[in-house]
């Protein structure tokens, strides 16, 4: 117990160091926001990756469908991988990447008044983005808390208050790129759990 403790503090402390590098790094609100749009497309596919197949995908999903229905559960994420994740790319990650940078756009709901020239589309859009980010959100921490109740014993409540401020201190000191790069390491230990 006292090395995983040890590991974990450890990546603690990388993710904050990552947040603070980035952080002197970040000298304009474009190199923040987007990371001067230099992350390159590895570093872009974990953090999506991350993103997409956390705690929600690999803690509920992965414990309620595979104990529920066993191996054959394994085609729900084969295409879930192939149509949520890779088509999702091929067919809009670059045209995206290309539209978004032409029209100076920082953000999705940005890019769709600009896209559109409609201020209510952004609005509209925002709003979409804030409603489904905080159970989205708030499902990622309860996962991620309750495997740490029980793999560490440690309280759900402190716990979930780690998560957070972690989080929103890596976040806040280093912007977008403190974020991919954090997701890029936890791609990695994914990749290697699986």
């Amino acid at each position: 117990m006292p090395l995983i403790i040890t590991i974990l503090v450890l990546y603690i402390a990388l993710a904050v160091g990552i947040g603070i590098y980035f952080n002197r790094k970040a000298n304009t609100v474009n190199e923040y926001v987007l990371g001067g749009r230099s992350v390159g497309p590895w570093i872009t596919a974990f953090a999506y990756g991350t993103s997409y197949f956390s705690a929600v995908i690999f803690v509920g999903y992965a414990g309620k469908f595979g104990w529920n229905f066993g191996v054959s559960s394994t085609w729900i994420g084969i295409g879930n991988c192939l149509i949520g994740s890779l088509m999702a790319w091929a067919l809009m990650g670059r045209r995206t990447r290309v539209m978004s940078k032409h029209l100076e756009s920082s953000t999705m709901p940005e890019f769709f008044e600009k896209r559109y020239l409609s201020k209510s589309l952004k609005i509209v859009a925002a709003i979409i983005v804030f409603i489904f980010l905080i159970p989205y959100t708030a499902s990622v921490y309860n996962g991620l808390s309750r495997l740490f109740e029980m793999v560490f014993h440690i309280d759900y409540s402190i716990c979930v208050i780690a998560m957070a401020v972690v989080t929103a201190v890596y976040v806040i000191l280093g912007g977008y790129k403190a974020t991919a790069y954090n997701d890029f390491i936890q791609g990695i230990i994914m990749l290697i759990g699986i």
